[in-house]
């Protein structure tokens, strides 16, 4: 009953991991943040065997992560730490990788802050920061369905809403994260990433 299942998990993991593979070739420790199900987890934990991926979320999320992970028996995917981005209980150890998936839409304005000021604290020097999911551009929808998806989360939650890109990129430099790649995925997502540059 733990074991929770995201389909969308299933249809953009494909796509994802062939930017991963690229962007964490030279990674060793990656934190995941926002690990939801945990599909993603033993899905790139398996296919990029060189990492050791740590899961992290919110404890309400916790069974469902630990399920998949035990189930996938993968010594390189750890159990799941406690992580509220807004929080100042984050991890001590530093990684050289950040991935995140279909979080800053979800999370608050300022809770989407203080991942970017907290992804730069425990990151190493020419660390890279994954991160996937729907944008805006020039304070624009890329597409009609993402008008949609972000009209069905403001009547969820006041605070949640597709982030502009700009922003984003802004707020990520401002941490001294330099975007180093954008890339167009399936069904009108993106997938940024950012090398730390100091």
């Amino acid at each position: 009953m733990s074991k929770l299942y995201s389909a969308a998990c299933e249809r953009n993991r494909g796509p994802i991991l062939e930017v991963l593979r690229g962007a964490l070739a030279g990674a060793s420790r990656v934190l995941e943040i926002g690990s939801g199900t945990g599909q993603h987890a033993v899905f790139f934990g398996a296919a990029l065997p060189h990492l050791t991926w740590q899961t992290s979320d919110l404890p309400q999320n916790h069974p469902s992560i630990r399920a998949w992970i035990d189930e996938s028996g993968l010594p390189n995917v750890l159990a799941p730490i406690a992580l509220d981005t807004g929080g100042e209980a984050w991890p001590r150890q530093s990684f050289d990788a950040v991935f995140t998936a279909n979080t800053c839409h979800i999370m608050a304005w300022e809770e989407v802050v203080a991942m970017f000021a907290g992804v730069a604290r425990l990151l190493q020097p020419s660390g890279v920061v994954c991160v996937y999911g729907p944008f805006n551009y020039g304070g624009r929808f890329t597409s009609d369905s993402n008008a949609r998806f972000d009209a069905s989360l403001r009547a969820q939650a006041a605070h949640m809403g597709i982030r502009d890109f700009e922003a984003i990129d802004a707020l990520a430099g401002k941490h001294g994260l330099a975007l180093s790649a954008d890339h167009e995925m399936p069904a009108n997502n993106r997938l940024l990433v950012w090398m730390k540059t100091r």
